[in-house]
């Protein structure tokens, strides 16, 4: 009799066909369905709690997503999807997460009425073309060129921000102040998105935010008597102490008398104040260094009129020095002029119990700053997430090109051309290319739940506006909602985020249903 043969360990669980799919499917699910009732303007929030016991409350699918820590695979698959889209387009998280959950959800029908997964993975590529040729339909006109109206770019970061605890109040303000930052960015060659930074801090209300045209760093001056003040600065960036050097090998130095002591003090004093006269020697006005300053050195510093920072962050020192032009020392000996930058205005102002540097109009580069402020903690770091989205968003609408019709009139669009081309297509692949259909109708179905509608009556008078105007879109007013034209409300979305969407779910939910062996050794 042949023995059996043992391939895997005897620790390893192993799941094959139906019960593997239905494994991964339910996994996929159930994470889109925990980000399911933050989608839309009126979504609602989160409370996330980790171990150590910090809180965060937030309505951002990719934060959400990030903080769950989640284990399951085919579920890390959509954390993926989430991920990816945030990094390529800066929103459009949930509606991707929640997408890649309904075409998960319509497969596991098919799967069920015995159609293979290959055939529901062809269906799927084949909708997710047509899908694309929905929305390059649906861009509004005169948006895909390349010198986009400003009205559609504030409306564009409106629109990314509704719903994410930025108020609709002052989210008008805000979306013109993002306008505005990517603006000033802008050159011939395109936007560089590091140009745009965003600096919060609690004490006033978010409509107190406002944008300044350079770098802000929390730093206080490392010595009290420097210049609080230095225009047309002479900048320089160091990414060196500023104390006694060590040596390199263990050394005792055996002192006799007083004289060796005050000769040992003389030449350690020499060393400290020679950084102190190379710099100011040199011109500069303004240091920013990323390491140490003794206290001696400062002292000298101040006395000769430089106003010095250390320990500045390493992120904050590359910013700096790409805003300034200059750049980042390792060592004071022999500088020269084009190692320094340069700044219209250095200025540290006081806000509550802390300082914070301005650093405006650098030489070398148009760095703009959006300066946010919230009441809390937990309110300026949302506030943050809504305005680097909107700033993402912003940025997608000019270089991508294509403004669509956001409030799910895109996805009624959609929807409605993959079901129209269904018919054209033969055998079983039709009934997954439908399934595709039905699952973008769920977007617009969940923005009527979560708005407060009966999402079967929403559904249908999307569907008949559609027909009749060619866009209809679940319209906020108030805290209700209504079906109406969102280009006239302006509810405005790049064309970049759901053509982004789309693809990533689909290759996400392909991914997944193509898995019938799962081996997880223990």
């Amino acid at each position: 009799m042949q023995q059996p043969l043992f391939i895997l360990s005897e620790d390893s669980q192993r799941t094959t066909g139906a019960a593997a799919q239905e494994s991964n499917i339910r996994a996929g699910k159930a994470v889109a369905n925990a980000v399911r009732t933050t989608l839309g303007p009126r979504g609602m929030d989160k409370m996330l709690i980790d171990s150590s016991g910090t809180v965060v409350v937030t309505n951002d699918g990719a934060t959400i997503l990030e903080e769950m820590d989640i284990e399951h695979p085919a579920a890390q698959m959509i954390v993926e999807v989430s991920e990816t889209q945030e990094e390529e387009v800066g929103d459009g998280t949930t509606t991707a997460a929640v997408l890649t959950g309904e075409l998960l959800s319509r497969a596991e029908d098919l799967l069920e009425d015995d159609l293979h997964p290959t055939v529901i993975v062809e269906g799927y590529y084949e909708a997710a073309r047509l899908a694309e040729d929905a929305i390059d339909e649906a861009v509004i006109d005169g948006s895909d060129g390349g010198d986009i109206d400003d009205d559609l770019l504030v409306s564009v970061a409106e629109s990314s921000m509704t719903g994410k605890g930025t108020g609709d109040v002052t989210a008008d303000r805000l979306a013109e102040l993002v306008v505005r930052a990517v603006r000033q960015v802008e050159t011939d060659d395109g936007i560089d998105r590091e140009d745009v930074h965003v600096h919060t801090r609690t004490g006033a209300s978010s409509s107190a935010s406002d944008l300044v045209e350079g770098v802000l760093v929390d730093e206080e001056p490392a010595d009290d008597n420097m210049p609080r003040t230095v225009e047309d600065a002479t900048v320089a960036v160091l990414d060196s102490k500023l104390e006694v050097r060590e040596s390199e090998i263990d050394a005792e130095y055996t002192i006799s008398d007083v004289d060796q002591l005050n000769a040992a003090i003389e030449a350690e004093d020499r060393e400290l104040r020679g950084y102190a006269e190379a710099l100011s020697e040199a011109g500069v006005d303004v240091l920013f260094c990323t390491k140490k300053i003794d206290d001696r050195v400062a002292g000298y510093l101040a006395d000769a009129g430089i106003l010095a920072f250390g320990n500045v962050k390493s992120k904050d020192g590359r910013s700096l020095a790409r805003a300034t032009g200059a750049k980042r020392l390792g060592t004071l000996s022999d500088i020269e002029e084009s190692d320094l930058g340069s700044a219209e205005n250095v200025t540290v102002e006081r806000y509550d119990e802390d300082d914070l540097v301005f650093v405006e109009g650098g030489a070398a580069s148009a760095a703009v700053t959006l300066f946010l402020r919230g009441g809390t903690e937990h309110v300026v770091d949302e506030l943050e997430r809504a305005i680097t989205d909107a700033v993402d968003v912003t940025v997608a609408a000019i270089d991508s090109g294509g403004v669509v019709p956001g409030a799910g009139a895109t996805e009624i669009a959609i929807s409605d051309h993959v079901r129209a081309s269904a018919a054209s297509v033969e055998g079983r692949k039709q009934l997954a290319i439908e399934a595709f259909a039905d699952a973008v109708d769920a977007l617009p179905r969940t923005l009527a739940e979560n708005t407060g509608l009966d999402p079967i009556d929403a559904l249908v008078d999307l569907r008949a506006l559609h027909e009749s105007a060619g866009c209809a879109g679940l319209i906020s007013t108030g805290r209700a909602g209504e079906v109406g034209d969102p280009i006239e409300a302006g509810v405005l979305d790049p064309a970049a985020v759901k053509r982004e969407a789309v693809q990533s779910a689909t290759e996400a939910a392909t991914m997944i249903l193509r898995i019938d062996d799962v081996i997880a050794a223990e």
